[in-house]
Parts: structure tokens; C-alpha cells; sequence
């Protein structure tokens, strides 16, 4: 009897610890509406670093200079890494002849060179030119883009033939875009430009 009335005592101590647990929960969850409760390691959450976006207390002298917001325009007379200036082509028609006349790949026709060109023409640049370059992408066949011309025997809009296109040309377009197809710059680097030229241009030979 004697057992059974501690076992009865301990259910009721546990059953009574758990409540009152939960209740200190809820309670704290429901206390602010964007709390989200009990939290492990907080500073997994909030960084210390200043987020780009982040609004910064001007009465923080530390941070004075910063005037009110953490992204803050780079010194002058910086480039970022890997920045490759491009100034002297601009995005004109002159610029578009001058590079065609001046700018000739740095890199070596190879296999990993003309493979990576592949993977990269594959992933930017398939979905409106084809695999093929014959203008045929998806996104061609489905019609949500026209005129798309192919390489080996389109017509630029720019005048000439697709496939007399030069190196210096196609690099330029990457860079700047023409008509429908937006600058690529962002998305691939300088280098990789030129990996695609390349292999641009034995599409341009049928290849």
C-alpha cells in the first residue's frame, strides 16, 4: 500500500512538473507575437557582424562613421577581387566594333577549356540558343522568345553573318547583352567569358 501510494505521488509530481513546464512556454511564446520561443545559442540567430541592410545607432562612436546604415560605398581608388575593368569597350556600337577588332582570347584552346565553355554555354546560354547554337532553345520552342539567330548560318543584327562573329564581338555581347538577351557580367566571370567564346566558336564551325 505503502508503494503504491509513493508511485501514485511520484506520477502526480511529474504529471504536475510537465504542466507547469508547459504552461512557462506558452506563456513565453505568447508574450511577444514575433517571439518564437524558448531559443538554443542565440547567437546563431543574431550575427555579430552588421548586416548590410542593418540601420546603425549613430550615438555608437564606433560606428560613427558608418552615418546611419552598415553598407557603406567601397574607398576609393579600390576594385574588388577579380574585377576586370572594361572600360575602354564601352556598350556602343563603336565599342562593339573596336572590340571585335582588338580583343583576342588569352586562353588556350584545350579540352578542360572548351568542356567548361560547354557546361557554362549549357546553363546560360542553351535555353534560347539551343544546345547546337542553331537558335532552337526551349525557350525558343515554347515562344517565349523570336528571332533567335543560329550561329552557323543566322544573320547578326548588328550586320554580318553569326558566324563571322569575332572573338572580341561575342565577348562583348556576354558582357553588355543585345536586343532580348540581358548582360551576362554578373553571372559569369571574365574568365569563364572567354570559355564560352570559345566554344561559341566552334558552333560557329558546326562543331
Amino acid at each position: 500500500m505503502k508503494g503504491s501510494t509513493l508511485a501514485m505521488n511520484k506520477n502526480k509530481f511529474v504529471y504536475t512538473a510537465f504542466l507547469a513546464i508547459a504552461f512557462a512556454a506558452t506563456l513565453s511564446a505568447c508574450r511577444d507575437k514575433r517571439s518564437t520561443g524558448l531559443e538554443y545559442a542565440r547567437n546563431m540567430y543574431d550575427a555579430i557582424a552588421l548586416n548590410p541592410d542593418q540601420p546603425v545607432d549613430t550615438a555608437n562612436k564606433l560606428l560613427a562613421s558608418f552615418k546611419g546604415q552598415a553598407a557603406q560605398v567601397p574607398p576609393a581608388n579600390t576594385k574588388p577581387v577579380g574585377f576586370t575593368e572594361y572600360d575602354e569597350y564601352p556598350n556602343t556600337k563603336e565599342g562593339y566594333e573596336a572590340a571585335g577588332v582588338s580583343m583576342v582570347n588569352p586562353l588556350p584552346v584545350d579540352t578542360l577549356n572548351l568542356a567548361e565553355g560547354k557546361h557554362l554555354f549549357d546553363v546560360f546560354c542553351s535555353p534560347c540558343h539551343g544546345e547546337k547554337g542553331d537558335g532552337q532553345g526551349h525557350l525558343v520552342k515554347i515562344e517565349k522568345f523570336s528571332g533567335v539567330p543560329a550561329y552557323q548560318t543566322g544573320a547578326s543584327s548588328r550586320g554580318g553573318n553569326m558566324a563571322d562573329l569575332t572573338a572580341g564581338k561575342i565577348y562583348h555581347t556576354i558582357t553588355y547583352g543585345v536586343n532580348n538577351m540581358g548582360s551576362h557580367a554578373s553571372q559569369i566571370s571574365p574568365t569563364d567569358r572567354w570559355k564560352v567564346v570559345m566554344y561559341v566558336q566552334q558552333l560557329q564551325k558546326g562543331q
